[in-house]
């Protein structure tokens, strides 16, 4: 039976991926420092037959995994995380992802010797901060993979179906600095563009969908009472369930609001833009395929799907890309993730079950792609229909 075949395969290396994951737990790199730990997962696979290239996309911490058997046959993208939380540590499972999903990998290359098919491992810096994965797609990874699979300790084991897609940008607005009290006049409020600004926002809620939102804060409001402010800094986040609906209604106007602001006020402005975070194109097709192999292999607190979730760069390679996160649990249900109980069971027995169960979940659903083909044809074609579905939500 597939499931027994993958528990064997898997038993040879948990001790060694385990051991992975606690040492990348302990060394607890933030974004864009991971060194260590990418090296760790790197070498791993390199020395089980993977050909590795470090450094991809421009990012030292980011790494290519490949592995091929025979030509024509499926590309199973696997994506890692493991990025700690800066000065709190691994408080969001990240340093499970590695070892679960090369395990996944090195059951399916060890069971399946007759297939053609790639697996191909990416490592993905810095989720928690800038958004690897937004500076990897831009630089052409993730093309060469038909699905893209994900592994992410949980409170209970499910997918999610969509994620918000996520627009910042810091605004610094440039007015004429002038004495409160005795010229005020001669002044130009860049603090009440700023303000305006807000305002304005507060407007556009009750005129977008319900399910958008926006914040907005004051970084430098430009100095003291008694001055009238002749520049003030700051930040805006949009944010939606559409990637196309923020795009297209969401952030035009916006650029409208901060033009109104500084055209009140006769101030001008500059806009820095951060990396868009896009919402997932979720396919229902591999979700359903993949919780019914959590099912086989028994998997804990199994619950349905998660609806709605905050950003994460997953969604840029899931707008693209068929793609699905299993998440798998090792805390009790209702926990928050970032938090201490997160840290506290990073290293325990529940911890490396739910690394071992990602493993199986995602060798076995590779498996049953490799026997059944034409699941991977329904998957890309429900895919291509929701991004279609997807573009007319304007």
């Amino acid at each position: 039976m597939k499931k027994e075949h993958i528990k064997h395969a898997l038993e040879a290396y948990l001790p060694e991926l385990t051991a992975m994951a606690d040492q990348i737990y302990d060394l607890a790199e933030p974004g864009m420092e991971e060194f260590q730990s990418s090296k760790l997962l790197a070498d791993y696979l390199q020395n089980h037959g993977f050909t590795v290239e470090m450094g991809i996309a421009g990012l030292p911490t980011a790494f290519r995994a490949v592995y091929e058997q025979g030509e024509g046959g499926p590309s199973f993208g696997f994506l890692a995380e493991y990025d700690a939380l800066k000065d709190i540590g691994h408080a969001c499972g990240h340093h499970m992802q590695g070892p679960s999903v090369i395990g996944a990998a090195l059951a399916l290359k060890d069971i399946c010797k007759e297939q053609s098919y790639k697996i191909v491992v990416y490592g993905t810096p810095a989720e928690e901060t800038i958004g690897g994965k937004i500076i990897m797609q831009e630089k052409g990874c993730f093309q060469d993979i038909d699905i893209a699979l994900m592994m992410h300790a949980a409170p209970t084991t499910c997918v999610d179906l969509r994620c918000m897609a996520l627009e910042c940008f810091y605004v610094n607005f440039h007015g004429v600095e002038s004495h409160a009290a005795m010229s005020p006049d001669k002044g130009k409020s860049a603090f009440d563009a700023a303000l305006l600004s807000f305002q304005g926002i507060e407007f556009l809620r009750e005129h977008v969908k319900e399910d958008s939102r926006m914040h907005y804060t004051v970084l430098d409001a430009g100095g003291p009472s008694n001055i009238v402010p002749g520049r003030t800094r700051a930040e805006y986040t949009l944010r939606s369930y559409s990637t196309d609906y923020l795009e297209n209604v969401i952030v035009p106007r916006f650029y409208d609001i901060i033009k109104g602001a500084c055209l009140m006020t006769g101030t001008t402005y500059d806009i820095e833009r951060s990396y868009p975070f896009k919402a997932k194109i979720p396919c229902i097709t591999l979700n359903d395929l993949i919780m019914e192999n959590a099912r086989q292999f028994d998997a804990p607190q199994i619950t349905g799907p998660r609806e709605k979730t905050g950003s994460t760069d997953f969604g840029n390679v899931m707008y693209d890309v068929p793609g699905c996160c299993i998440r798998t649990a090792f805390v009790p249900e209702g926990t928050s993730a970032h938090s201490k109980e997160y840290l506290d069971a990073g290293k325990t027995d529940k911890a490396h079950a739910a690394l071992r169960s990602g493993s199986e979940i995602l060798a076995g659903t590779c498996v049953d792609i490799l026997e059944n083909p034409e699941l991977l044809q329904k998957i890309k074609e429900e895919f291509q229909e929701r991004k279609k579905k997807e573009q007319l939500m304007k």
